[in-house]
């Protein structure tokens, strides 16, 4: 289209896919992001901090088995943007990148300031306008963002409002909305371990609440959607011959012995919990408190009643994936309307999954505004 007649798309969210989306489009579209807080502004705590921009996993089938909602649905879409193109962007931006030994890329910089900074230098065709969008308007074949200080028309929304908002907007529009529940979290316990908190156990953290832990936000992630209560149970000490072990060991106190294995703290935990004596010694260990030390630490249950913040929360549920097509994340149910980012129900484990989802999404519905831009 001719310089003066480049089509209106309204971004509704200036968090990483909504930015990402405005870096796409702005040389061929009129972009306005509409962002009531600070641009971008979600992306300073992630990674701590450090900004965990990706994760290195190549394939992008295996890359998507990291997301308990939205595997199959993302195949197309990181098929069209992998993790070495959102590692080329950032490249190309002024973000360089290194690679960590669990495979999580952070910036040289280890930076999410800085990471922010570039994104938004980058993002030098955009404008943002701070207003609220309180409904969006169909208006013959064009839309009516409305705001807390006016309305704009525009040719294409794109809406990427994230995984707390902007679902009041989206259920205007006719589209369905799965509850969102918290997920990458500490799960609430039943059982008190404020004797043990502190104590951790292959990525399992004890505390006052319950257990925390990057293992545990990967199962709050994995039952994100399970009704409480919900058991765990835990293997602490593998397969282990504890006979032989007791027999070897025949003058250790049992506590001692079972610290070979575990913190002597969560040993005495385990061992005063059975009413066993944490300095009997292993050759007082009869057949039956052997049986009932060995399942205790085997098949150690938790009964899961809740949920609290912990780690990076991100929220399983959003805009029900059968709505939106997957090559173009364009609606289903209105035409040039389309969705990004952790507003879809999608979530992925800790990692980088998370903004990769941003990206890779941000990506196709910027593709799917721009190949109608250049069909006209």
């Amino acid at each position: 289209m001719g310089q003066g007649l480049k089509s209106k798309v309204a971004i509704v969210g200036g968090g990483p896919a909504g930015a990402m989306c405005a870096y796409f489009l702005q040389d061929n579209c009129d972009v306005m992001v509409f962002e009531k807080k600070l641009p971008l502004g979600t992306l300073l705590p992630t990674g701590g901090g450090r900004c965990n921009l990706a994760h290195a996993e190549y394939n992008f089938k295996e890359l998507a088995s990291n997301y308990p909602r939205g595997e199959k649905f993302l195949y197309s879409v990181f098929s069209k943007f992998s993790t070495n193109d959102t590692i080329e962007l950032f490249e190309k931006i002024g973000v360089h990148t290194y690679i960590q030994d669990d495979m999580r890329i952070f910036p040289v910089s280890n930076s999410a300031k800085d990471v922010r900074d570039k994104f938004l230098k980058a993002l030098n065709h955009t404008k943002f306008v701070k207003e609220n969008v309180l409904r969006i308007n169909l208006k013959g074949d064009k839309f009516s963002v409305v705001t807390d200080m006016g309305a704009y028309t525009v040719d294409y929304v794109i809406i990427s409002t994230g995984s707390r908002s902007g679902y009041d907007l989206i259920k205007m529009l006719g589209h369905s909305i799965i509850e969102p529940k918290p997920a990458l979290v500490g799960l609430k316990t039943k059982e008190d371990f404020s004797k043990i908190s502190g104590v951790s156990i292959n990525g399992i953290l004890f505390t006052h609440k319950g257990l925390s832990g990057p293992e545990i936000y990967k199962i709050s992630s994995i039952r994100a959607r399970d009704k409480f209560p919900y058991k765990l149970n835990f293997n602490f000490v593998g397969d282990i011959d504890f006979q032989i072990l007791l027999n070897d060991n025949s003058h250790k106190s049992i506590k001692n012995l079972l610290g070979e294995f575990v913190p002597k703290s969560f040993a005495q935990f385990c061992l005063e919990s059975l009413n066993i004596d944490p300095d009997k010694k292993c050759h007082e260990i009869d057949g039956k408190t052997r049986d009932k030390i060995l399942n205790k630490l085997q098949d150690f249950e938790v009964t899961i009643v809740g949920t609290f913040p912990d780690g990076e929360v991100v929220m399983s549920g959003g805009v029900d994936l059968k709505e939106v097509n997957p090559k173009t994340m364009e609606s289903k149910i209105v035409k040039n309307v389309c969705f990004c980012g952790e507003v879809l129900d999608i979530d992925g484990f800790c990692g980088g999954f998370n903004l990769q989802n941003c990206w890779s999404t941000a990506y196709c519905a910027s593709q799917a505004v721009l190949d109608k831009e250049f069909s006209l």
